[in-house]
């Protein structure tokens, strides 16, 4: 698979490595709160993703037609782009694989293998789409690992995962990894609004067909329920994502791909905020672990333009 693009970026210029850093750190943290909106959302796990995506894209709608620009072509010729509808295809069975891996083996056991996703990243980014890893990302991403194993795999407990769902949590990262590729690719021609909502089009077919096969609870029963999934669509889908692709227009596939250490390491703030749960030495000395790897890999590049 290749998606190289010989085309440069257009979307980007004005936008320094910090400033993407930044926005890179926000969209981590947008997409960690969402397990604190599913547990509340009071629908089947399926259909918390469908309407993740689905509630978002009116925010994404307006989000790009308001930066097209002087673009020429209809926003939906993006849809012919082969990096946009993989990117729609490989975010579909990143959730549908994460939500069979947390039904089939531990949590901690389907979070950790989740997060080897920058492991793909690193192993395929030079031959899909030319971008080489640099020795510095390698070494933060050899920091970021065993922090996630402190931060996440020290509340296991005594159960043991299932070898199914340790597969799905393995096919989980793989398919994110090919996530951050994709848009990574789309990035170097198409704008960030344009990316993320065509992108979450594609996904939301998909997610609909997969909620409709598992015949779960659909629609929640509560107005409490309705407005978490609204926040799960605007904060974590439309905010997250979103600010994940616009710093994608910047930041290297596999540089970005470390937020989901970050997006970990928020994830257990949040988790001690919002559901008591405590954090135990070792879990913060992961974390500490993990922002120091990412500091660790931090780009020193000058902004595309």
């Amino acid at each position: 698979m290749s998606l190289r693009s010989p085309a440069p970026p257009t979307a980007v210029v004005g936008l320094s490595v910090a400033a993407a850093l930044a926005l890179l750190v926000l969209g981590a943290m947008a997409m960690a709160i969402s397990p604190v909106f599913v547990r509340q959302s009071e629908v089947g796990s399926f259909a918390s993703a469908f309407w993740r995506v689905a509630l978002a894209l009116p925010l994404l709608l307006a989000w790009a037609l308001a930066t097209r620009g002087s673009a020429t072509e209809p926003l939906w010729a993006g849809l012919r782009r082969p990096a946009i509808l993989l990117s729609g295809l490989f975010f579909s069975g990143d959730l549908i694989f994460w939500h069979l891996a947390i039904a089939h083996t531990t949590i901690a056991s389907a979070t950790f293998l989740a997060c080897l996703a920058p492991l793909w990243v690193a192993l395929l980014s030079r031959f899909t789409i030319g971008e080489a890893v640099t020795r510095r990302t390698m070494i933060g991403l050899g920091i970021c690992v065993p922090g996630a194993g402190l931060l996440i795999l020290h509340s296991a407990g005594d159960g043991s995962g299932q070898w199914l769902g340790d597969l799905y949590g393995v096919l989980t990262s793989f398919f994110f990894g090919l996530y951050f590729l994709t848009v990574r690719s789309a990035r170097k021609d198409l704008g960030a609004g344009a990316t993320t909502f065509l992108s979450t089009l594609i996904t939301t077919v998909i997610l609909f067909a997969a909620a409709a096969i598992a015949a779960e609870g659909f629609l929640p029963p509560t107005a409490s329920g309705a407005y978490n999934l609204l926040a799960l669509g605007l904060v974590s889908h439309a905010g997250g994502q979103g600010l994940l692709t616009v710093a994608l227009g910047v930041l290297s596939a596999s540089f970005s791909s470390l937020v989901i250490f970050v997006e970990a390491v928020a994830a257990g703030l949040f988790g001690w905020l919002f559901a008591g749960e405590a954090l135990v030495p070792l879990q913060l000395a992961g974390g500490a672990l993990i922002l120091f790897g990412v500091w660790v890999a931090r780009p020193r590049a000058a902004p595309v333009a």
